[in-house]
């Protein structure tokens, strides 16, 4: 992979996320502008294994933690891999999960140490998946956050209202307003410029169109020197777009044969729905990991075993899909353990694959790791969040990785069809 440099702008980014397929699907904007990219986790041995590259997306798996907990983990990951010159870009998640706010307000610490003018730019609108930011509060779909199945079942906070979310970690802030936005570019800096000048920690920036991330990443860009960019694969699309004007062609990916395995550990809607259509198409073997085994309870690991068996028999026929059998009811506080538990159940059969997809960051990162793998290189998308890499590490393979709310019914077909479309042209 060629690095190619940036043309305005800063010349190097660090994102840093709070799971894998959050630092992926934001990650992947750079690297379509022909940036190198890579994505990695843990203490960073992906770095060793590819060099420096421009855009370095680190996952520091905080999801799951405590407000405190996730500050300081964040904190870490950007001691790290922070070098002189790389603008930080704080990943979060599209409709708040996690702890966005405790570690925004830990990062923007961290970067006031250096210069106190430091101010987080918070655009989490990421219309191509239907997020978009309206007075200042989180919608998705057109609907307010609060009102959607995806707060109901997890949530951190009990509003969408940005303003509202920032300030339980003790940050002030304003809003771009939308029409205010839509005014141009000039007045935006000017707002965030006053900002600025009055001490405030952040700016929460309306959006509901790619258009209008691109007049608020054309505002701000001018002094990402004093910004902590806050938001998802929506602001650093159109970062990108003005640091790479030129979209570049995607490098080629590793030569492998074999079969393909889809592994969906989330339990969102979206992939659930999308685990069912690529079932329906017949060009998949599916097999259900029972809950009770995931749970480690009584025969679980007797099944385990039968369960791993049976997935590597299928795998000598084809392509499979593993999807875990949670239900409405499921208690996803000990994620990480499932999907500890998970990665060891399939990751004995993955010897001869040919390609991965997997929805879900904790689903990713535990298979990822079990099989040897350090770091994707990014390197295209399948369709928007939903980006295209090829793992670093013990295994060199085409690898597809959707967030668990992201997508359609048809993403997960779609993703099945752009690797063995690969695949059969290098076979």
């Amino acid at each position: 992979m060629t690095a190619v440099a940036p043309r305005n702008g800063p010349r190097a980014w660090l994102i840093v996320a709070d799971d894998l397929t959050g630092a992926a699907d934001t990650g992947i904007a750079f690297a379509r502008r022909g940036l190198a990219t890579v994505v990695t986790w843990g203490d960073g041995h992906a770095g060793r294994d590819i060099g420096d590259v421009p855009v370095i997306a680190v996952d520091a798996d905080s999801r799951r933690l405590s407000a405190p907990a996730a500050a300081a983990r964040q904190s870490a990951a950007l001691a790290a891999h922070r070098t002189p010159g790389r603008i930080v870009y704080k990943k979060i998640d599209s409709t708040l999960r996690g702890q966005p706010a405790a570690e925004t307000a830990a990062l923007l610490a961290d970067l006031r140490r250096h210069d106190h003018r430091t101010i987080a730019f918070v655009a989490p609108a990421f219309p191509a998946t239907g997020r978009t930011t309206e007075a200042g509060r989180v919608m998705v779909g057109g609907q307010r956050l609060e009102d959607t199945p995806i707060f109901a079942r997890d949530h951190s906070y009990d509003t969408g209202a940005l303003p509202d979310v920032l300030k339980t970690a003790g940050l002030e802030s304003g809003v771009v307003p939308l029409d205010q936005l839509r005014r141009g570019a000039g007045v935006v800096r000017g707002i965030v410029e006053n900002a600025m000048a009055e001490g405030c920690d952040a700016v929460v920036c309306d959006a509901a169109t790619p258009e209008d991330l691109l007049v608020a990443a054309e505002a701000v860009l001018p002094l990402a020197d004093k910004m902590l960019f806050v938001g998802t694969g929506g602001l650093a699309s159109a970062l990108a777009r003005l640091v790479a004007p030129d979209e570049s062609p995607p490098p080629t990916l590793p030569a492998v044969t074999g079969p393909v395995l889809v592994l969906v550990g989330s339990v969102a809607e979206a992939s659930r729905a999308a685990a069912e259509t690529l079932a329906a198409s017949g060009r998949v073997t599916p097999v259900q990991v029972p809950e009770a085994v995931l749970r480690a309870a009584p025969g679980a690991q007797t099944a385990g075993r039968e369960l791993t068996a049976k997935i590597g028999a299928a795998l000598g026929d084809g392509h499979v899909l593993v999807v875990t059998e949670f239900g409405p009811d499921s208690d996803l506080a000990a994620g990480g353990a499932v999907a500890a538990k998970l990665a060891d159940l399939v990751g004995p059969a993955t010897a001869h694959l040919g390609g991965l997809v997997c929805t879900g960051g904790d689903t990713v990162c535990a298979l990822l790791g079990r099989i040897g793998v350090t770091g994707i290189r990014l390197v295209d998308e399948v369709e928007p969040g939903v980006p295209l890499g090829v793992t670093v590490g013990a295994l060199a393979l085409p690898i597809a990785t959707k967030a668990g709310g992201f997508g359609t019914d048809a993403t997960l077909l779609h993703c099945l069809d752009r690797l063995t479309s690969f695949v059969s042209e290098k076979a």
